[in-house]
């Protein structure tokens, strides 16, 4: 047995049958705790009796909390051992296992320690002013009767009882001690006041019953309070530990009461237990996410209404009913507001909604329950559907619509969401030509870069995430068509692309030493020796590698913008960028160069979505044609996490000059972006991370306005096409010039 430290002979008396005890109820941390806070008590020398009711009563505590509360018991009496109060010790002590019985959480209890604490602060009799020099004349009565209160009160309760009492009588000690001794009339009708609803602690073995009963689940029940939790959203929610429900449920003016509640809320949990299946939240939006929560938080509804339909009243009476019109988007966001009315829609057939999209759907929510076998992944569909079907600028802004959106008996949906650890994310790490190996499908987990902040002047460290994926693919023969339709153009770049093409070996004329004699040179020096002159000795020819050494990235933006008509052309944008990309890939290709094809848009810095078009280990092939010709406009344009993201693979090609050329056309932005110069900043600054890469940035861009943003970021490594039907033409012949 460990030798603990404490020299009062009471307790050594007791210690050892005291330790075989814990050692039955206590982890052995627990014990190590254990005897660290005994040893602690006998250090702040009040006597043996502290010390001798802490060993009586601690494995009683952790019986009903959890044996990592023994110690901060322990330094909690500590604590009062150092103000005037050292006479409320034992009766601090004496309390603690009834008190514990009435909370069973660890959160709770500690809950209880930091009032017990605060009283000791806020009532403590200080006659100069500075320092506590007299002992709270309440803290002793409010010990003795907080078994009682917590019978009646939550952990909230009881604190907001403390404060009204502290506040009406803090300034005469008499009345403050009837108050916490429950004997002043003001006080118990402030318990009364805070005394309502129903109380998790007398349902509990009701509720026990109920979820094994019909849910076969066999899960302990943990109480938690809504005032104390430090979460900000303190919703239900189940772990590995157990149920968390909070630890009151007020009774509703329509007839539901607590134990209702309590009922719901163990119903939808049990719901997710039993048929949800964890999705990967990494590659999605937070607003996709909660789109995603809110179908399959109404599936599960479906499926347990399915089984009991006597849940489908308490569900309707709890789930709040938006007024449709309500939320008109200029100065909130409206995201969860028009969430909750599809919520609502899929939860209750005479919703009376008349939005045809909320109304579309609600109907297709219906048409795949109806077919049966459901799983999380349809609901992963629809949610994300539902988003880009709805999305609008507002939906960024910072202040929310909550009117009418709480549904409380639903669970945070914590066990919904799978993340990638950081071991996984190493294990997905592939070098480039891995990365081209992989199916279309295939989406990698993110990677996180940092965005500058030209306000602070430092960087937002793993800000903006970036997904990448191939492309998807269609037709190649589109491309084909288009590179036939600008045949005289091709003849055209064909030109100039002879006189560009490296050759294995250029002569070096003018040399003392080499390969082979200049035979002009030679003879000229010959003639000048004859005629008495010095001759000129460079009469050889040498040779030297003439291989161009050039890897270039075809950035392009495929933002929103793209799909805007060009003047009376009949094309859109996007329709002139795949054809003049589709020339510019053909002549490098004709050259040798090393390069590939990428595009990218954003919706905010969670999601900035990269596509692989073409990989520097491809040809210009079928597959790569067939993605070109596949190439959709959407979302905005975060251009600086997709150029670092570009730099991660053209830094790795081993190439003398290394080119990243941007076409676009417009500006930096994103919907969670309020501060138009902040993306420009952000990009700015990435042109500079590049040029210390020894990667060249240039920018090709399609905005006539561009000369007033386009200079900030790029410097003078730009062109703007005004007329924009000439792309085609125009591309091409900048790359050759760029790479003479």
């Amino acid at each position: 047995m460990k030798e603990v430290n404490c020299s009062y002979q009471e307790v050594q008396a007791v210690l050892a049958d005291c330790l075989e005890e814990a050692e039955l109820v206590l982890s052995e941390k627990g014990l190590e705790e254990f005897i660290e806070g005994l040893e602690l008590l006998c250090m702040m020398g009040r006597g043996a009796e502290p010390v001798l009711v802490y060993m009586e009563e601690a494995a009683e505590i952790a019986r009903h909390t959890s044996d990592k509360m023994i110690y901060p018991i322990a330094r909690t009496a500590y604590q009062i051992s150092r103000s005037p109060n050292a006479q409320a010790i034992v009766p601090f002590l004496q309390s603690l296992a009834e008190i514990s019985r009435r909370l069973e959480e660890s959160k709770l209890l500690q809950g209880y320690l930091d009032i017990v604490l605060e009283m000791v602060e806020r009532t403590s009799i200080s006659i100069h002013g500075s320092h506590a020099t007299m002992a709270s004349p309440g803290l002793i009565p409010f010990l003795e009767k907080a078994p009682v209160l917590l019978g009646e009160l939550t952990i909230g309760g009881l604190k907001r009882w403390m404060d009204y009492g502290i506040a009406q009588h803090s300034h005469h000690p008499d009345h403050l001690a009837e108050f916490f001794s429950l004997e002043s009339a003001d006080s118990r009708a402030v318990m009364q006041r805070e005394r309502h609803g129903t109380l998790l602690v007398d349902m509990e073995r009701r509720l026990d019953l109920f979820e094994l009963a019909l849910w076969k689940i066999d899960a302990s029940i943990y109480p938690y309070s809504r005032m104390l939790d430090e979460r900000s959203d303190p919703r239900p929610y189940y772990d590995d530990q157990g149920i968390f429900l909070p630890d009151v449920y007020d009774d509703l003016d329509n007839g539901i009461s607590g134990m209702d509640q309590y009922r719901a809320a163990l119903a939808h949990m049990a719901g997710h237990r039993r048929w949800t299946a964890p999705v990967f939240a990494d590659n999605r939006s937070p607003m996709q996410r909660i789109a995603i929560e809110t179908f399959e938080d109404s599936r599960i509804e479906y499926l347990l209404m399915q089984e009991y339909p006597g849940l489908r009243r308490i569900f309707q009476a709890l789930h709040p009913i938006p007024v449709e019109d309500e939320c008109d988007g200029e100065h909130e966001s409206c995201v969860r507001h028009r969430l909750t009315m599809l919520s609502r829609a899929m939860l209750d057939p005479d919703h009376g909604y008349n939005n045809p999209v909320i109304l579309d759907f609600a109907q297709q929510f219906f048409a795949i329950m109806e077919k049966g076998d459901t799983t999380t992944m349809d609901m992963e569909t629809l949610g994300i559907q539902f988003m880009a079907k709805t999305r609008t600028q507002s939906d960024a802004l910072p202040n929310v619509w909550f009117k009418d959106t709480e549904i409380s008996y639903r669970d945070d949906n914590r066990n919904l969401w799978q993340f990638y650890e950081l071991d996984d994310d190493e294990d997905f790490h592939v070098e480039p030509t891995e990365l081209e190996e992989a199916e279309p499908d295939d989406t990698l987990p993110p990677r996180h870069y940092p965005e500058w902040d030209y306000t602070s002047q430092t960087y937002r460290p793993d800000w903006a995430s970036v997904y990448e994926t191939l492309h998807p693919s269609e037709d190649a023969a589109y491309i084909d068509g288009l590179l036939r339709k600008h045949d005289r153009l091709a003849k055209q770049i064909k030109r100039m692309l002879d006189l560009l093409k490296p050759q294995n070996y250029q002569r070096i004329r003018y040399q003392e030493e080499g390969t082979e004699l200049d035979l002009d040179i030679a003879i000229r020096s010959l003639i000048d020796y004859k005629t008495g002159h010095n001759p000129d000795p460079r009469i050889n020819i040498s040779h030297k590698h003439n291989d161009r050494n050039i890897a270039v990235t075809i950035l392009l933006d495929l933002s929103e913008s793209l799909a805007q008509p060009v003047g009376n052309t009949g094309q859109t944008l996007l329709e002139l960028e795949q054809e003049a990309v589709s020339l510019l890939a053909w002549a490098i290709e004709q050259l040798g160069d090393n390069f590939s094809i990428a595009g990218f848009h954003s919706n905010t810095r969670h999601e900035v979505r990269y596509y692989h078009i073409k990989g520097f280990s491809e040809g210009w092939n079928i597959d790569v044609k067939g993605r070109l010709a596949a190439m959709g406009a959407g979302y905005s344009t975060r251009m600086g996490a997709a150029m670092r993201h570009a730099a991660h693979y053209l830094e790795h090609q081993k190439s003398d000059k290394k080119l990243l050329l941007v076409i676009t056309d417009g500006e930096p932005a994103d919907i969670d972006v309020r501060d138009e110069k902040h993306l420009i900043e952000d990009s700015r600054m990435a042109v500079r991370e590049l040029d210390q890469l020894g990667i060249y940035s240039y920018c090709i861009n399609l905005d006539p306005k561009a000369d007033e943003y386009v200079a900030d970021i790029f410097g003078n490594q730009y062109s703007i096409i005004d007329k924009l039907e000439s792309l085609p033409e125009k591309l091409p012949k900048l790359f050759l010039a760029l790479t003479k």
